[in-house]
């Protein structure tokens, strides 16, 4: 036998560079850069970029160079205090707030170094013909952050919209131009100075028409004094810009370590503005800001008196693949097979059901006549006697239905040892094989603790003198099964890690709902749904034993009120053994884990049955209850 080639991937020295890279330009030694299937994301210190093919084309280069080029300059010249301070408080402008402080941080980059500039116009070339921007024809299709974030760009850069995007911009420009030309004047300059930059970019957001979303201002007395300064020392700092950005990045880093990671709003660096726009500062703490305003929905900061987090230090989100090795991840997916084969055959007829509603909803249409697409048979007379007529083609119909992301967020407690995470994880396998093949992308997600009794949060906890009510006290442990644009036979056998001994520890439920929340809101599906499989309130030991006895119930019970009530996602729970009717609106309890398959598959299907999403949320609600 011919000895196995053990030289590296010929794409492995482009990766290197480009983590070195990463790393030189957001000035973090420890950022991790890991390479998956997955859109470009930013956690914390910890990057995310698709896997370069093996062959890589110029072109992909570039767009890859511009994503990492992105986020290390999120990490270099943003600070998540002053961004949370000045964010507004409506939903729209907080989406163009996020689009245009990524311009602003894009645009430093681009206007020190050449290189980078040329990155990032390649990126955001791509992204939007990704997107089709160039076919957009109203104004009413063109998303006004992504517009606003373009002009931005220009000013601060002098650089024009990319050509797929120049179009969109044009639609948005007479309007930005005629309302807010002054402020947008005052934008050159404030590249550097977040603060004042925040000041020019409510006044365009007051001149556009969204005042009521800003919020109350910042108190003057802080930011007045700031300004002082800077009025008195102009000069000087005129000719130290580069050491007064050294400054302002050595203060973002510390508050970004402070806090909780940067969540999937960060993706918004490197995948996309408005749509994607959410919370991205973590639980970072500000009390000046918090004292100021309200906190904000979905926002993931803790309230003023209520859901904070001792260290985030010792949390991870990580892969299945990479908490197991291959030949183990094999013989505990082996071991599931044997488990579900009693109950293959029970679930699988409810699956099928389940597949069979939702093509019957697809509703299947055909074009014909067309220059290009599929031969159409009909035609194969026309085609016989005249292979080169034209209109002898047919496409299929883009369906709506086909738009649409489920998410699975499942318990990995250690209450569900034994036979409900055998039942869980049997469902979960055969829903995503049936969505799948319905063209439904789903993502599968688990979450736990590292850890019993706090780990190495409490161990820190411990040696800081043990300060009174310090907050969630353990180390989170957020799994994912399978990513949303994974194919479900490379992400498989990952199911069988919920057998692993040792894997089900504590669950803190709140948390682990915002995380798979805001992976749903970085998709671009326009149909959202996250299902939460549990088997009732978050317990953790630590958390609860130096923090009042429903710290986590409350904090579970705002997460849910915030999601069901301000955001675009569908949220359904199944409860096992337990009631969970009394956190969610649209619930089911099961008294045996058996019954599991069929309520998921129920819950499913009323979602995508057009006449009970007609309904009002309580009549469906009570009917799911008696079931």
């Amino acid at each position: 036998m011919a000895p196995k080639d053990k030289s590296p991937p010929p794409n492995e020295p482009f990766k290197q560079a480009l983590a070195a890279c990463m790393k030189a330009i957001s000035r973090v030694p420890d950022l991790e850069v890991a390479y998956g299937t997955d859109r470009a994301v930013l956690t914390g210190h910890t990057a995310r970029l698709p896997e370069p093919t093996r062959k890589l084309s110029r072109e992909e280069a570039c767009v890859l160079r511009g994503q990492a080029d992105a986020m290390a300059l999120r990490l270099a010249v943003h600070d998540a205090g002053v961004h949370r301070q000045y964010m507004p408080e409506g939903h729209d402008a907080r989406a163009v707030w996020e689009a245009v402080e990524q311009a602003r941080c894009e645009a430093v980059g681009s206007r020190r170094l050449d290189g980078v500039k040329a990155n990032i116009a390649a990126m955001l070339d791509a992204r939007y013909a990704k997107a089709h921007a160039s076919q957009v024809s109203d104004v009413a299709d063109a998303p006004l952050p992504d517009a606003l974030a373009l002009l931005v760009r220009e000013r601060l850069t002098g650089e024009a919209p990319p050509p797929s995007a120049a179009k969109m911009v044009d639609l948005w420009r007479p309007q930005i131009e005629e309302k807010a030309m002054a402020a947008l004047d005052r934008l050159e300059g404030t590249a550097e100075d977040q603060k004042a930059f925040a000041h020019v970019v409510r006044e365009i957001l007051s001149a556009l028409e969204m005042a009521e979303d800003l919020g109350d201002e910042p108190e003057e007395s802080d930011d007045q004094d700031g300004a002082n300064e800077e009025d008195g020392a102009g000069e000087e700092q005129a000719g130290e810009p580069e050491e007064q950005d050294g400054s302002d990045r050595s203060e973002a880093s510390a508050s970004e370590s402070a806090g909780e990671d940067e969540e999937e709003g960060d993706a918004e660096a490197t995948d996309g503005y408005a749509d994607e726009a959410t919370d991205d500062e973590g639980t970072e703490t500000d009390a000046a800001s918090e004292a100021r305003r309200p906190d904000h929905p979905l926002s993931n900061r803790p309230p003023v008196d209520d859901y904070k987090v001792f260290t985030t230090k010792f949390d991870e989100v990580i892969h299945a693949e990479d908490l197991c090795e291959g030949p183990e991840l094999d013989r505990l997916r082996a071991y599931l097979d044997k488990q579900l084969a009693p109950l293959q055959g029970a679930v699988a007829r409810l699956a099928n059901r389940l597949q069979r509603k939702l093509m019957a909803q697809q509703n299947r249409s055909w074009m014909f006549d067309l220059e290009e697409g599929v031969l159409d048979t009909a035609r194969l007379v026309r085609v016989v006697i005249d292979p080169m007529a034209p209109l002898s083609f047919k496409r299929e119909r883009d369906v709506d239905f086909r738009d649409t992301i489920v998410t699975l967020l499942i318990d990995n407690s250690g209450s569900m040892r034994g036979r409900p995470i055998t039942v869980a994880a049997t469902c979960v396998d055969i829903l995503a094989r049936t969505l799948e093949r319905c063209g439904v992308k789903v993502e599968i997600l688990g979450f736990t603790t590292k850890a019993w009794k706090g780990g190495q949060s409490r161990e820190a906890w411990l040696q800081s003198g043990k300060p009174p009510v310090p907050g969630r006290l353990n180390d989170l442990r957020h799994i994912v099964y399978k990513a949303a644009d994974a194919p479900w036979r490379r992400s498989r056998r990952n199911l069988g890690l919920m057998m692993r001994e040792g894997l089900l520890k504590e669950n803190i439920d709140g948390e682990a709902l915002t995380w798979a929340h805001e992976r749903l809101l970085g998709r671009p599906e326009s149909r959202r749904i996250l299902m939460m499989i549990s088997d009732g309130a978050p317990v953790d030991d630590s958390t609860l034993s130096v923090n009042p006895g429903n710290y986590l119930e409350r904090h579970l019970r705002r997460v849910i009120e915030e999601i069901e009530t301000r955001s675009p996602v569908e949220l359904i729970a199944i409860g096992i053994g337990h009631d969970v009717t009394r956190y969610y609106r649209r619930a089911v309890t099961i008294v045996d884990a058996e019954e599991l398959a069929g309520a998921m598959t129920d819950q499913l299907a009323s979602l995508f049955d057009e006449n009970a999403r007609d309904e009002p949320a309580p009549a469906r609600r009570g009917a799911r209850r008696g079931r």
